[in-house]
């Protein structure tokens, strides 16, 4: 192969950085490629673009709040949707005791029976202020 090809100039380019394009097989267990870090930060950009649509500053935090829980709950390996459901459908259980519901808890409490906490909190009504002491816009 003549070193003046473009096959040649690739194999030319590829020794002399052999050492630098290798050094991570000096590390057991280095990953190839950093599709985990791109992954995750494309939730953040994903937010990023989102937020310029926002309508005043409470629905960006609240698409915070959300996007992060989201988030979390693909970390921990349980269904998004499945957990903002149950918050919502158990919320009087979620405030007695908020550290069961959290994404990485939720998972052992999921079986259980809350047949002893019903419903007893209405979902927020716009305008209306909620036992926090938030009003929803």
């Amino acid at each position: 192969m003549e070193p003046n090809s473009r096959l040649g100039g690739a194999f030319n380019y590829l020794l002399k950085r052999w050492q630098s394009l290798t050094r991570f097989l000096e590390v057991p267990g280095a990953p190839l490629d950093n599709n985990a870090a791109e992954r995750a930060l494309k939730m953040i950009l994903r937010l990023r673009k989102n937020s310029l649509f926002c309508a005043n500053p409470h629905g960006a935090y609240v698409g915070d709040v959300l996007t992060s829980l989201i988030e979390t709950c693909r970390l921990a390996g349980i269904n998004p949707l499945a957990y903002l459901t149950a918050l919502m459908d158990h919320r009087s259980a979620v405030f007695v005791d908020l550290s069961a519901w959290l994404p990485w808890n939720y998972q052992n409490h999921r079986d259980l029976e809350l047949a002893s906490f019903p419903l007893c909190h209405p979902p927020p009504v716009l305008g209306q202020s909620s036992l926090l002491r938030v009003t929803v816009p």
